[in-house]
């Protein structure tokens, strides 16, 4: 598997940002792009300027043919083939640069939805668990796009609980194809494509996979939905009715469907979370822009303290997404560099790399598109009634953002994942989760030490004190939590969602400081201190708050008031202005027109 990162990332196990510190050098960011990569992101926002928003109103529209038209343009320039091995005609991109390219083509999000399922969770699959026969016969069409691809999972009855589904399967009495009934619901691309990945229950029973081509009889394509947003990309419902699909178009093994549905939705979600960053950019760009040319009560709106918090915020949370996207990224390209070469042709090999870092993908997917939720109220916000009408950009843009936290299993979902697993790597030994837990609770039973030392004079020592605090509150949390509730914790979904919140708030905050701390030496070192600092701030109040919640589920009397004392203890720090951090991050963005990095 090619790859063109050179610098000296740690293939670190997933999750073990909860446990451990990094040093800069060992985690990549959007500074260590090589020169090659810094080349395909240059294409990919060349593509979006020159293809992408020309093409808009009509994709906006559903002008017949336009969306396809797109993405074999896409495909002629190698876009729609970056998953795809080189052996059936792919470019089989480096994580990296796959990532830089979903970054700089999220111009329009109707495109980029259309576009992230055909090359991932469509295409995906067959690359994972397709035989030879299935490769060769298909791969090469999805790889220019002159095939695209669907992923037919859904049904209107089993949305997240997806092994739920009433789509069914049977063999036919001689035994060459299997004869498919059931109706799939909310299917991107459903009305473009010409092959589906179409999960269904053998007998009832054994969840599978099938490769379905749209001229398969028994296989109709019902009408496009209506949507909120995202209304230039293809949903329709698919409809089997004795459909019948040829034995050989089974994928991977009867019964074993739910390895290819859920491990597929790693790399879903986190080119969703990459897909946030770009949209977000566009979107604070809109702010900015709008802000510094309009005038109000005499002079520019951007000069306003409240408009100039919003951008400040916008840009901070895109700066944390998108540190922990290219972090993502250099971690899966470090760690499938470890396959030998035996197993670089395994895909096997490589899905079980990918789904080392499961929790950082479903930390990326929700606090991206919750990030992305933000900037554009606030873009709307700010534009006042310009932001509400369809004359301007920013009216499309907060409604195509609302999907993100539907797609690929909701935030909901997510939150619960993030927590179920860590807790379930923890239970197997696989991560020293309960022994740091462990340590972490020997220490507050201690009384406090005031011999911390002077770090004053250090680089970002306030914001990387407020790491390790952000750390111990989410370890003690999730310690007290594990004692009152043992294994009935997955039960307790408000307390697996606030400390789904406080271990996404230590990736984010973790991220972005390495990232400052790179920074610390350029011209950028300003701008990413003052972010960096905005987010330590913000994480720690958030974390406080979600740790009061799980203390007063978890205990009582004594036992809470002793709680609530240690939480203080790890809480404690002097605070810092905001209100100028703020004014800094805002002006910087402002004198640049854009977000600036």
């Amino acid at each position: 598997m090619s790859s063109s990162a050179t610098s000296p990332v740690l293939a670190a196990k997933g999750g073990s940002f909860l446990l451990e510190s990094r040093a800069p050098a060992e985690v990549f960011t959007p500074e260590d792009l090589t020169e090659e990569q810094r080349q395909v992101s240059a294409t990919a926002q060349q593509f979006a300027q020159d293809e992408i928003d020309p093409a808009a109103e009509d994709i906006e529209a559903k002008k017949p043919g336009a969306m396809a038209a797109l993405l074999r343009k896409a495909g002629e320039l190698g876009f729609t083939s970056v998953e795809i091995p080189e052996a059936y005609g792919g470019m089989e991109l480096d994580k990296v640069s796959s990532s830089a390219l979903v970054d700089h083509l999220s111009a329009l999000a109707s495109f980029s939805t259309a576009f992230g399922a055909h090359v991932g969770i469509a295409t995906l699959p067959l690359v994972w668990y397709g035989t030879p026969e299935q490769k060769q016969k298909y791969l090469p069409k999805l790889a220019t796009a002159e095939c695209i691809g669907a992923y037919a999972l859904s049904e209107a009855s089993s949305g997240s609980d997806a092994m739920n589904i009433r789509t069914r399967a049977v063999l036919s009495p001689e035994g060459t194809h299997y004869i498919l009934n059931g109706e799939k619901q909310w299917i991107t691309n459903g009305g473009i494509a010409g092959l589906y990945t179409v999960f269904a229950k053998i007998d009832g029973e054994k969840f599978s996979a099938f490769l379905i081509e749209r001229d398969t009889p028994g296989l109709s394509i019902g009408p496009e939905e209506h949507k909120l947003g995202i209304r230039g990309s293809s949903t329709c419902p698919l409809i089997l009715t004795d459909c019948k699909v040829p034995k050989e178009n089974l994928l991977g093994e009867p019964g074993k469907g739910h390895h290819i549905a859920f491990n597929v939705l790693n790399m879903g979600r986190f080119k969703l979370g990459v897909a946030c960053v770009g949209g977000a950019r566009r979107a604070l760009g809109h702010t900015v822009r709008y802000a510094k040319d309009r005038k109000a009560f005499g002079k520019s709106i951007a000069e306003f303290g409240l408009i100039q918090r919003k951008i400040a915020t916008g840009a901070a949370r895109l700066y944390a997404t998108e540190s922990m996207t290219y972090r993502t990224a250099g971690m899966l390209d470090a760690s499938l560099a470890t396959l030998d070469t035996a197993q670089t042709g395994d895909m096997r090999a490589v899905q079980k790399h990918i789904e080392e870092y499961a929790v950082e993908c479903s930390i990326l997917k929700v606090y991206g598109s919750e990030m992305l939720a933000y900037v554009t109220d606030e873009l709307v916000s700010t534009m006042g009634g310009y932001g509400y009408t369809e004359e301007y950009p920013a009216e499309r843009l907060y409604r195509d953002a609302r999907i993100n936290r539907i797609f690929e299993g909701t935030n909901e979902i997510n939150r619960l994942i993030i927590t179920g697993w860590l807790m379930k790597r923890a239970m197997k030994g696989e991560l020293p989760l309960m022994a740091a837990i462990k340590t972490l609770m020997d220490e507050v039973m201690q009384p406090p030490s005031f011999d911390g030392g002077d770090d004053s004079d250090m680089p970002l020592a306030r914001e990387a004190r407020a790491l390790a605090s952000l750390r111990k509150i989410a370890l003690f949390s999730a310690g007290v939590a594990s004692q009152r509730f043992m294994a009935a914790l997955e039960n307790e979904q408000e307390i697996m969602a606030d400390l789904a919140d406080m271990i996404s708030q230590v990736y984010a905050v973790e991220s972005a400081l390495v990232r400052a701390q790179k920074l610390a030496a350029g011209k950028a070192a300003n701008f990413a201190a003052a972010i960096t600092g905005l987010l330590a701030e913000e994480s720690l109040a958030l974390a406080e708050q979600g740790a009061r919640r799980i203390l007063a589920a978890c205990g009582e009397g004594d036992m809470l008031r002793t709680q609530l004392a240690i939480l203080r203890r790890l809480a404690k720090h002097e605070p810092v202005d905001t209100i100028a951090l703020s004014r800094t991050v805002s002006q910087i963005c402002v004198e640049a027109g854009k977000y600036p990095l």
